[in-house]
This record gives C-alpha cells, sequence and structure tokens, in this order.
C-alpha cells in the first residue's frame, strides 16, 4: 500500500469567548505567530498561511504559547494551571512540564533573558501570579496585591527587572526583583484591566481596560504617565494591546469592532494614528479580541476568529483576511465540477470554501444562520439540517447563496442526501423512518418500524438503502413516493453511521458504531471487502476515491484508514492522530488525494504515494 503525507492543513482559527480578549504571539525573529484552539497550539506562518504546524499535547484546553527569547522554545500553558515547554524543532520534545496555578492561565511571559517566566490566572486563595525558573520550577517572588482573576501580565525585557499585572480587581500591580515583591497598585481604571505591555526598549509599559481607556506608566519607577487621547478613543471595552518592534507606536483592539494604531511621544501620550476596519457583517462576531504587531504585521483577531492582516508600511492597504473554523468540522463536500473546491461545515452555521493550493477563499453567508447537523451540496444548490425539524434548501448562484427554502419534516433529521441526477429529490432519514422530499414539497413520510440511523439516496432516485440502529441494512426500491423493501442485509454489530454508493454505483461501503465498516456488491448484495476492522472507536464517516479503487474511513480515535478494494482489509493504511478529538469529514479529491476534517477544528490534504 502507499504512504499518506500531509500536503496541506487549512487552520483552525483562534477560540474566543465574548466579552475577553485572546492572546496571539509572534516569533522573536521570523513572521510565524502562535494561538490557541481547543487542546491544540497553532503555529502559522504569516507569510504563506497554508505552511501550519499543531502542537496537540495538551490534556486540557490550552490558553497561551509564547516563543522563548532565543525563538527555540515555546511555553504553552492551559486552563488546568499546567504549563508545559517544549521544543520548536524536530518534533516538538517535551523540555519541562509544571502545574503552575490551581485555575486556568490567562497570560504567560517569559523573562528577555529565557531563564525566567512569569504566569497569571485563577487559582485558589492568593496564588493568582507566579514567577518560575524555567529549567526547575522554583518560585522567584511572592505576588500579592490582587484579589480577582489576573488576566494579563508583563516582564519588562530590560534591567533592572519588573513585572506588571492587571486584573478583574481593576488593579495594576508592579513588582520589582528578582525575586520579585510588591512594590505599589496603580487604580487608574474603572474597570476590568485586560492586557498590560511593556515596550520593547523597557521604558514604559501600557495598560488597556474596559472603561475604553490606555494609560502608559513609566517601566521602571512604575508612575503613570499619560493616556492614549481619549478624544480619538476607541467606544467600547479595549481588549488586547501591541507594541511596533521600535517601541514608538500600539495598536489596540475593541469591541467596538475597530483597531487603532497609535503614536506614543516620549511624555507617554498617545495620539491617534489611524482607525482600521475589517470587512464583515457587522454582527458581534466583528467585535475584535486580540491583536499582535509582529514586524510589518498588523494582526487583528474577531470574536468570530477572523485573522485580518494589516501592513505597518501601508495602513491605506486592504487587509489580507484569513479564517477557517472554531468548531468541530463536521463534513465535507468536495464539488464534482471541479475537485479543487471544497466545502466544510461547522454545527455552529460556519460553511467555508476552501481552494487546493490556496486555502481559504470565502464563507458562503446564508441569510438564515441556523445550526449545521447534515449538509449535502451540489454546483448549484445546499441543503442542511440543523437540531430542529427544518430542512434548508438553499440555492447558489456565482458562489453566493440565494434563496433559501425551508421545510418541517416533523422531527430531527439525521441524515440527508440529494439524489445527484434528479435534484428535486432528497432523502432526510429521522428517528421512525424516511420523509421523501421534492423540492421543498413533503411528498411522503414513511414509518419503517425500526430506529433509523443512516440512509443514502441512489444518484438516480431509484433505491435507498436505510441503516438501523440494530446494525442491519435495508433496501428499498423507489417508486414514485413509496419505498418498497428490497433485502436486509445483517452483518454490522453496531448501529449503521454511514453508507456510501461508489461513483460507478456497483458497490456501496456502510460503517458501524462498533468500529466495523463492509464494503458490499450492489448486484448480488454479498460482502465484496470484510474484516475492515481496524479502527478502535466509532466510524463517523466514509468516502470513495472516484476511481472505485479505495475506500477511505473516519473515526472517533483520530485515524483515517484508507482499504483497497481488491486487496485483503490487512493491506490497509493508516493516517494515525489525523484529527485531535476524531475525524467527521472525508473525501477524495481526486484518485491520490484525500481531505480530512474533525474535532479540531482543522481541514487536512492527505496525498497517497504509491510505494
Amino acid at each position: 500500500m502507499a504512504t499518506a503525507e500531509l500536503c496541506e492543513t487549512y487552520a483552525c482559527v483562534p477560540s474566543t469567548e465574548r466579552g475577553r480578549g485572546i492572546l496571539i504571539s509572534g516569533h522573536p525573529k521570523t513572521n510565524s505567530v502562535l494561538y490557541t484552539n481547543g487542546r491544540s497550539v497553532i503555529i502559522l506562518n504569516l507569510d504563506n498561511p497554508l505552511e501550519v504546524s499543531v502542537y496537540a499535547e495538551h490534556a486540557y484546553p490550552a490558553t497561551v504559547a509564547r516563543y522563548s527569547p532565543n525563538g527555540e522554545w515555546i511555553a504553552s500553558a492551559d486552563v488546568s494551571g499546567t504549563v508545559r515547554i517544549w521544543g520548536t524543532h524536530s518534533g516538538f520534545v517535551l523540555k519541562k512540564e509544571f502545574k503552575v496555578l490551581t485555575g486556568r492561565i490567562d497570560d504567560l511571559q517569559w523573562s528577555p533573558d529565557g531563564m525566567r517566566i512569569v504566569v497569571c490566572g485563577e487559582g485558589k486563595g492568593k496564588s493568582l501570579v507566579r514567577a518560575f525558573m524555567w529549567d526547575s520550577g522554583t518560585n522567584v517572588g511572592e505576588f500579592d496585591g490582587h484579589s480577582r482573576r489576573v488576566l494579563s501580565c508583563g516582564f519588562k525585557p530590560t534591567r533592572p527587572f519588573r513585572i506588571a499585572t492587571c486584573g478583574e480587581d481593576f488593579l495594576v500591580n508592579f513588582y520589582e526583583g528578582p525575586p520579585f515583591r510588591f512594590k505599589l497598585s496603580l487604580r487608574n481604571h474603572s474597570n476590568f484591566v485586560n492586557c498590560v505591555r511593556f515596550s520593547p526598549d523597557g521604558s514604559k509599559f501600557i495598560s488597556v481596560s474596559s472603561d475604553k481607556k490606555g494609560i502608559i506608566y513609566d517601566a521602571k519607577t512604575g508612575d503613570k504617565m499619560g493616556e492614549l487621547s481619549p478624544d480619538d478613543g476607541h467606544k467600547g471595552s479595549i481588549y488586547a494591546v501591541s507594541w511596533s518592534s521600535d517601541g514608538k507606536q500600539v495598536l489596540t483592539v475593541s469591541a467596538d469592532k475597530t483597531a487603532k494604531v497609535w503614536v506614543i511621544s516620549d511624555d507617554g501620550n498617545g495620539k491617534l494614528v489611524k482607525t482600521l476596519t475589517s470587512p464583515g457583517t457587522g454582527g458581534i462576531d466583528d467585535m475584535l479580541v486580540g491583536c499582535l504587531w509582529q514586524n510589518q504585521h498588523l494582526v487583528t483577531v474577531s470574536l468570530g476568529g477572523t485573522i485580518s492582516l494589516f501592513s505597518a508600511n501601508d495602513l491605506e492597504k486592504t487587509p489580507v483576511i484569513l479564517s477557517g473554523h472554531m468548531k468541530n468540522v463536521t463534513s465535507l463536500v468536495v464539488l464534482k465540477s471541479d475537485p479543487k473546491v471544497i466545502l466544510s461545515t461547522s454545527y455552529d452555521g460556519l460553511i467555508i470554501k476552501w481552494i487546493q493550493g490556496i486555502g481559504f477563499s470565502g464563507k458562503l453567508q446564508r441569510r438564515e444562520n441556523s445550526q449545521i447537523k447534515c449538509f449535502a451540496a451540489l454546483e448549484d444548490e445546499l441543503v442542511t439540517s440543523g437540531f430542529d425539524n427544518k430542512v434548508w434548501r438553499v440555492s447558489i448562484k456565482n458562489g453566493e447563496c440565494g434563496e433559501a427554502e425551508s421545510i418541517d419534516v416533523g422531527s430531527q433529521p439525521k441524515d440527508l442526501t440529494l439524489a445527484a441526477l434528479s435534484p428535486e429529490l432528497a432523502l432526510v432519514s429521522i428517528d421512525s423512518g424516511v420523509v421523501l422530499l421534492r423540492g421543498s414539497k413533503v411528498v411522503s413520510t414513511i414509518n419503517l418500524g425500526f430506529t433509523v440511523t443512516a440512509s443514502v439516496l441512489a444518484p438516480d432516485g431509484s433505491e435507498a438503502i436505510i441503516g438501523g440502529e440494530d446494525g442491519k441494512l435495508h433496501i428499498y426500491s423507489v417508486v414514485g413516493d413509496s419505498l418498497t423493501e428490497e433485502a436486509t442485509l445483517e452483518r454490522h454489530r453496531g448501529a449503521v453511521s454511514v453508507i456510501r454508493y461508489s461513483p460507478d454505483l456497483s458497490m456501496f461501503a456502510s460503517g458501524d458504531l462498533n468500529r466495523e465498516a463492509i464494503v458490499w456488491d450492489r448486484a448480488s448484495r454479498e460482502m465484496k471487502l470484510k474484516n475492515m476492522l481496524y479502527h478502535t472507536a466509532r466510524i463517523n464517516c466514509l468516502a470513495w476515491s472516484p476511481d472505485n479503487t479505495k475506500v477511505a474511513t473516519g473515526s472517533l480515535d483520530t485515524c483515517v484508514i484508507i482499504y483497497e478494494i481488491d486487496k485483503p482489509a490487512s493491506n490497509r493504511l493508516t493516517i494515525k492522530g489525523a484529527h485531535l478529538g476524531g475525524v467527521y469529514g472525508l473525501a477524495f479529491t481526486d484518485d491520490y488525494s484525500v481531505v480530512s476534517s474533525g474535532e479540531d477544528a482543522c481541514v487536512r490534504v492527505w496525498k497517497l504515494v504509491p510505494q
């Protein structure tokens, strides 16, 4: 069998949370940035967004990751209060792991010599901030003075070292050291203080807050110097701030959906240079929650996860937009007319279009942004269903969503298929049976007398195969608006989760919750390939290669397995750890390219290389 090489990753976007800032951080020399989504830490090259690596070793959702000053190490933290320090080269080797706080870590900074790390966040009692030696984990100081969650911390990049922290108690605290000791509390803000950052030259630091203010302090003494001019200020909470590498300007982002660039004078006052707005729909998803000034890139992140890249040299230039999924990508469709185009959906209602070799190429915005559980697509139509009783048929014209009609099918849809050759016809399975649709009309609702878990409709609409909770496959002929049972195939030992016809319609394949897949011959209804028992958990998805020679299965066990039809199942090819948390979507774009998607919110393209 061939081997599989990962050739493209379409990255997930950062996880965000309403009313909170998020942290993205950059490499000290290159244009690599770090952010987190779920348990993954994403390393993304801003100069080539298809260059993505993922670190997936945290046991809990990750919250922040930062490069060491020499760029050789990454320290990442999670909601359990654990910090992991790992190498950026050759397989992300773990150097150290420390349990630092009792609750979630919200921010983390390295000292400029790369010897110490300070973290802050939530914890029991007083331990909301800790600084420790990166190699031994020993404490370097006592951090008193905060009474509530500490949202951000900064480490002065020059000697004498200082640490500044800020949080939900409206305070900015200033510590001298090492060993660090509490020096003073600054009470200039009247709401949560979301972010604190030292300037690269170590002369100043700035704090920004939900009271819409940004305040600049002397980094050596902690005295207030000035503030961002309130006349041109943000109209909403300021969630994050980042200094330019020359320390003369800052970038701020806010819930008012704008980013602002400020020039900071030597006396510590900020004058507005420009307000940056990203194209969007104007909804709450466009609120900006994170930012980073990375060399010549000004990076902003919205609540919806969209990353905008502005150019520091030319603020007038339209930003480059990078986007993707934030949640589990549950289905993938490759358009037959153009196999380079991939549509992916996540249950939050997002439909994204990717082009192989390019990556993100836009979102399909439906007028009714309902949740998506089942999804089918043809060239000119999308059909979706969510967690209510509705099936939506949405027309597509020139790559945009047009008119949408909803059909109430009386129960929550379990599965849906379009008859590719007579697309008016759709089969929707519900718990008790199936519903046949022609256009936006329900032509029949058929109670089949068993609990339905999966279904598929032949492209010409003449046959339906329905899988049950009992593991049986029922084959029906479709005549007019009724179904006639032709055969029952008993072989699965678990509820059937997916059924798919081969492209030439000579075979079909089925998978179940008991980790087994079977390929059947359609004419004789005999098993054509059996013993496909190599997953260790339920099968979620299945796909055929266009030339009918291979079947791929994806499972909760994080693996994709590719079988050749004319070879025994033991000759399989396994892609281990294709998606952290499980594989939920699969499709072939050609005979040697497989696309997969999963719980980690990423989409990956694999090339099968014949041996």
